[in-house]
């Protein structure tokens, strides 16, 4: 496609790197945003500059976060007791949405998943294992996603956390097989936090 523009050419194969997001509707929100103010693309572009230079993980949970502790992290109303493993922010988000939780989280940054090369230590397992060696933690809750990576994860942490005295649980298998806990409605993962299961040693 000829676009007449070098630079709308260029802003248009970067906005086309974006997930979901191909040339054609690249081209459409480059053009919306030319045809806006100019301070409007200017405060996007402030802000994506800030959102990468800025932010950074919470020293506690391995979540995003703008200070050195996360909102959730920082919350005395929190339950600092029950702690909720999960691969990443969008998952904290889900949950968040449910308002079923009340405790703590810990963001591992993925899942063991040998096909894709990521292993145990490209996760953060040793902070998790570290911080129960500090913390007062009654329980553990998997909210990992009902795949195979995801279970591999679990039984893999699940040994690690033979050492300590902590009751560890996963979500009820209300969420089906090979869904990713991002994509679960409200219902169902509220359900799933509150019906939640011990594992069996």
């Amino acid at each position: 496609m000829e676009y007449g523009s070098k630079l709308l050419e260029k802003a248009v194969d970067h906005i086309a790197q974006l997930p979901g997001i191909g040339k054609r509707t690249a081209l459409r929100l480059a053009l919306h945003l030319l045809q806006r103010p100019e301070t409007q693309a200017l405060d996007l572009a402030d802000a994506l500059k800030s959102l990468r230079l800025e932010i950074r993980h919470c020293k506690k949970c391995n979540a995003l976060s703008d200070d050195e502790l996360c909102v959730i992290c920082s919350d005395p109303r929190r339950d600092e007791r029950l702690v909720c493993i999960v691969e990443d922010i969008r998952d904290v988000l889900a949950i968040e949405a449910t308002a079923e939780y009340k405790g703590l989280y810990h963001v591992l940054g993925g899942k063991i998943s040998p096909m894709d090369g990521i292993g145990p230590s490209d996760l953060s397992i040793t902070g998790l294992v570290e911080r129960l060696k500090t913390e007062v933690v009654d329980e553990v809750i998997f909210a990992l996603s009902a795949s195979m990576e995801g279970d591999t994860t679990q039984f893999y942490i699940h040994k690690q956390l033979k050492e300590f005295s902590v009751k560890c649980s996963t979500l009820a298998r209300g969420l089906a097989v090979g869904d990713e806990l991002q994509y679960a409605d409200e219902i169902t993962l509220g359900r799933s936090i509150s019906n939640r299961v011990l594992l069996q040693d």
